[in-house]
């Protein structure tokens, strides 16, 4: 009896650190973690995000063995239909009923503020790659939501201002009318004018609009030195299309696209983008890591990816490598891991996250290579001019969000 005593004494006094030792998964709900990504999969942006984001997704929970301390991790999708209250029913029903954890993609302005808003709300985290408005993490900035791969600072401080300094003072834009193409405007005029340039007008379209004709042919007769487009994937790509038929943008008179993805180019082809200079956050040919990646991605796809695929993959690994981390899917508590770590994958190198959500790294001003100059598919950018994180996206303090002191 003495030594049964003793036994269990013995076992009573090493419960902590026994308890401390204990598997990670036993602080994970529902004994899984799953994965949501929620994105445009019949489109205007379902080439650029689409089920590419769910492939990506699904690349970065591969390299976990598919399980993280022995917990499985789940991956589930469904299409927003760039539709704020469909993408909010989706969260919701995800969150409450379906055991979803993380949501990640989310293009599409205006369902990125809705879902990362019922996220905030559920304690939840919310991994925004492809939506831009600077909005996200700034007055509706989110403990428990990031951005990660873009914005429309980002842009506007790369090709806006690389454009006016070779002379495009005065610009005229043709903008998405929803929050994207709102704020895409904003930041970039605002760039401008701190330059001294300026606005001259500005043509609003809908999301997602087939005819072109009339927004050219109304910023063309402005004399702008600069045509700008504040709009993205399908749009962008029906405009330029239609600028080329128009023959503008091809004298004096500039058309610059704020955003353009890969496969924007991909389907427009060479003979109309040639020439177009942009702001990327992602080039498939830029190192030996991006390359390998993309090889991979390529042969599961059928082409390479963009940034916001790029960035979907690298959001959902930091994520995953977080909740490894904390030993917990606990929204909360992963967000602050996923703040404490340095982001180094393929997507980038050196990334930090802010207070704010916004993950900085460098940014890449790039040129369109001619028809000539392309060696093949997929072949189409010069990198002009990498910027660094900390000038290419707006400091903490100046995104006006709430979770951020002095």
């Amino acid at each position: 009896m003495p030594q049964h005593r003793l036994c269990l004494a013995s076992l009573i006094a090493a419960m902590p650190a026994l308890l401390a030792g204990a598997p990670a998964m036993a602080q994970i709900s529902d004994n899984a973690i799953v994965v949501g990504v929620l994105t445009d999969q019949g489109s205007v942006y379902s080439d650029a995000s689409g089920t590419g984001s769910i492939m990506a997704a699904r690349m970065a929970v591969e390299e976990f063995g598919g399980k993280i301390n022995g917990v499985p991790i789940e991956l589930v999708s469904a299409d927003h239909q760039n539709k704020p209250d469909v993408g909010s029913a989706v969260a919701r029903q995800w969150f409450d009923k379906e055991r979803v954890d993380v949501i990640a993609d989310l293009p599409t302005s205006s369902v990125a503020l809705a879902v990362q808003e019922v996220a905030k709300q559920k304690g939840k985290v919310s991994l925004v790659s492809g939506a831009a408005t600077t909005a996200l993490t700034g007055k509706a900035c989110s403990p428990t939501g990031f951005m990660w791969t873009y914005d429309t600072y980002a842009f506007s401080v790369g090709t806006a201002k690389a454009v006016f300094l070779e002379g495009g003072k005065s610009w005229y834009f043709v903008t998405a009318d929803y929050a994207f193409g709102h704020a895409m405007q904003a930041d970039a005029g605002q760039m401008l004018q701190s330059l001294g340039g300026k606005i001259i007008g500005e043509a609003r379209h809908p999301l997602n609009n087939a005819d072109f004709s009339s927004f050219l042919l109304q910023a063309q007769s402005s004399k702008a030195d600069v045509i700008g487009l504040a709009n993205a994937g399908g749009d962008t790509i029906n405009a330029l299309k239609q600028a080329a038929e128009f023959d503008i943008g091809r004298g004096k008179q500039r058309l610059v696209p704020m955003v353009v993805f890969i496969n924007d180019v991909h389907s427009m082809g060479l003979r109309v983008a040639q020439g177009l200079n942009f702001t990327t956050s992602f080039y498939w040919d830029r190192t030996p890591e991006t390359r390998a990646w993309s090889a991979e991605f390529e042969k599961r796809t059928g082409k390479k990816p963009s940034g916001p695929q790029a960035g979907t993959y690298s959001a959902v690994r930091h994520y995953l490598k977080a909740v490894e981390k904390a030993g917990s899917d606990e929204g909360v508590k992963v967000a602050e891991a996923m703040r404490a770590m340095p982001v180094n994958d393929m997507f980038a190198q050196g990334g930090k996250v802010l207070r704010n959500g916004r993950m900085i790294h460098d940014m890449y001003l790039v040129q369109v290579k001619t028809p000539q100059e392309s060696k093949g598919p997929w072949d189409y950018y010069k990198l002009l001019r990498t910027l660094p994180a900390a000038e290419a996206f707006m400091t903490e303090q100046a995104s006006g969000c709430p979770l951020v002191g002095g």
